[in-house]
Order: structure tokens, then C-alpha cells, then sequence
């Protein structure tokens, strides 16, 4: 909630600025007709006096000349130093749809964290059916691993991902000139990511590798905690933050080098945090790259599809029926 209050408040700050921006500019372009009408008056009385070396007339003129040269000299300073406010935004974005896609979300992940919440322990004899050959055999690899440093370390890469997006907008300059819309979009992505975690993790059983060993206290294996392997939040938060900074420079700036860069670079973050979760013994492999899959597709549709139109009507809702539970994707023509 604060977050979104922090959004709107910023999108209101750039709007003022541009509206005043808009306001001096119409100012000093008047102010320069004006002089540059002074100019035709005095060239017109020139044409009509009567002696040629009018020193006062002379003056005038030399007078108007500078005047309008300045005015204009001021306007193109003017233009150069607010022209990424005034750059068009690749992008549409709409007060009410996006706030209640972000309200949606964040209602669909409140219901996630109190099924979550009310998820069961394991029993003694459930444990004791976690065994590596009942794993399918890509998840056999780290069955048993369990790190308490390499989780700790992976929550520093957590919590620096999200500041990630906030400083490619502030750094770049047509991002930072549409920095309150970058801002909602990127709380959309944020919030879908994670309506999409917390309502899998919460419906879904799944026990995490160090279950499947003895590294990890008997406690820790058979808390309600260590059911929900699938899917990685983590990962997807990460993939998600990375993914949608690069892909929103690349639509600010369509022919710039360092694009490919970005992705690479959001890539390695990406599979370093999957790494990480794999070894510190929270996820199997099969868990982090579906993660992977679905943190950058939500970092890369949701900024496409406000720039598509074609893809505006889209929704994406999680259901749950009787013997039935998932995502409803939907296209309305």
C-alpha cells in the first residue's frame, strides 16, 4: 500500500512538471514573436524615414535583433535541457486498469500467504516416505543438500533485485522522464509475480530437497515451511526484476548497444539466484527453472503488453474449484 502511494504521488509530480514545462515554453516562444515583430516594425519605419543614418533607429533595431536572439538562444536551452520530459513513452498505462490489476493481484497473493499459512506439517511417516529414488530422476541432484549460509546469502541477491528496476529508470534519461509510469508498471509485474508464487505455493505440496536428508534439523524438515518447494519465489522475483529493466530500456531506447548486455546480465542473475536456492537446498532444479521461465515472461509481457495494443483486452486469473485448481487465461475480442 505504501508503495502505491509512493507511485501516485510521483506520476502527480511529473505531470505538474511537464504541464509547467508546457507553460514556459508557450511563454518564451511568445515573448520571442514579440520580438521578432518589434524587428518588422522597426525594419518598416526604417524603409520610410527620411535620413539614412538615424543613429537612434539604428539603435533600436540592433536592439531587437539581440532581444529576439536571446529569446530564441533561451527557448533551445529550454528544450535542451527538459527534451527527455518531453519524449513520448513507448507505453500506455491507465489509472484504474492498472490499479485493479495491481489490487487484484495483491488480494490473489494475501490469499496465497493464508493458505501458506495454513498448510500442514509432515508426520513422522510421511517423512519417512521422502526418499531420493521417490524423486523423478532430474531432481535427484541435490535431494539432501541443506545450507543455512548459502540461504542467507541468496536473500541479499532478494532484496538487491528489486531495487534493480528503480535504478535503471532513475539512471536512464527518457526512463527517468517517465519515471511514474515505469514505476506502475513495474509494481504490476512485481505483484502478478508474486500472486502467482504465493497462490502455487500455497496450493501445492511439494517437500523441499533438504527434506529428502539429514543435514537439516528433524524440525526444520517436518515444518509446514519446508512444503512448498514448488515453485521459487525467489528465482521468479529476480528473473521478473531483471528481465523488465531490460526490457523496458530496450523499448526506451530501440537502438542502443547495451541491450544485449542487459539481458545477459539479467540472465546470470537470473541462474546465479537458481544456483543458489539449488545448493542452499530449497528448490529442485526442476523448481528453479520453471521459476526462471515464469519471472521472465512476467518481466517481458507486462511491459509488451501495455505497449501492444492488441494485447490490452488479455487477463490472467487464478481459479480453484473442487478437484480443480490453476490460472484462467483469457482474450476478449
Amino acid at each position: 500500500m505504501k508503495k502505491g502511494i509512493i507511485v501516485i504521488l510521483v506520476i502527480f509530480y511529473f505531470q505538474n512538471l511537464l504541464a509547467q514545462q508546457n507553460e514556459t515554453v508557450d511563454s518564451l516562444n511568445i515573448k520571442t514573436d514579440t520580438a521578432v515583430n518589434l524587428q518588422h516594425n522597426l525594419n518598416d519605419t526604417s524603409t520610410l524615414s527620411t535620413n539614412p543614418v538615424d543613429s537612434s533607429l539604428t539603435t533600436k533595431m540592433a536592439s531587437a535583433v539581440n532581444l529576439q536572439q536571446n529569446q530564441k538562444d533561451t527557448v533551445t536551452a529550454f528544450h535542451k535541457k527538459f527534451e527527455d520530459l518531453s519524449f513520448n513513452s513507448p507505453y500506455h498505462t491507465s489509472f484504474v486498469k492498472d490499479g485493479l490489476v495491481i489490487a487484484g493481484s495483491v488480494g490473489v497473493t494475501l490469499l496465497g500467504y493464508n493458505l501458506i499459512k495454513n498448510k500442514k506439517d509432515l508426520t513422522p511417516e510421511e517423512l519417512a516416505t521422502k526418499t531420493r529414488s521417490s524423486l523423478p530422476f532430474f531432481d535427484r541432484g541435490n535431494a539432501g543438500y541443506y545450507s543455512k549460509q548459502m540461504d542467507h546469502d541468496s536473500y541479499i541477491l532478494f532484496d538487491g533485485s528489486y531495487a534493480i528496476p528503480v535504478l535503471g529508470a532513475l539512471l536512464n534519461k527518457r526512463e527517468r522522464s517517465k519515471f511514474g509510469q515505469v514505476m506502475v508498471m513495474y509494481l504490476e509485474t512485481i505483484a502478478i509475480t508474486g500472486s502467482l508464487y504465493t497462490i502455487t505455493a500455497g496450493l501445492v505440496y511439494r517437500s523441499r530437497p533438504f527434506v529428502y536428508g539429514d543435514k537439516a534439523p528433524l524440525e526444520k524438515r517436518l515444518d509446514k515451511g519446508a512444503q512448498r518447494s514448488f515453485y521459487g519465489g525467489h528465482v521468479a522475483t529476480t528473473a521478473a526484476a531483471t528481465f523488465f529493466t531490460a526490457k523496458v530500456f530496450q523499448d526506451f531506447n530501440p537502438d542502443s548497444k547495451l541491450t544485449p548486455y542487459l539481458y545477459t546480465g539479467a540472465g546470470a542473475l537470473t541462474v546465479l539466484m537458481g544456483y543458489m536456492r539449488y545448493k542452499a537446498g530449497y528448490h529442485f532444479l526442476s523448481d528453479c527453472v520453471l521459476s526462471g521461465i515464469i519471472g521472465t515472461a512476467t518481466g517481458i509481457l507486462i511491459p509488451q503488453f501495455h505497449k501492444n495494443k492488441n494485447l490490452k483486452n488479455i487477463s490472467l486469473t487464478p481459479y480453484y474449484q473442487e478437484g480443480a485448481k490453476g490460472f484462467s487465461l483469457v482474450y476478449r475480442f
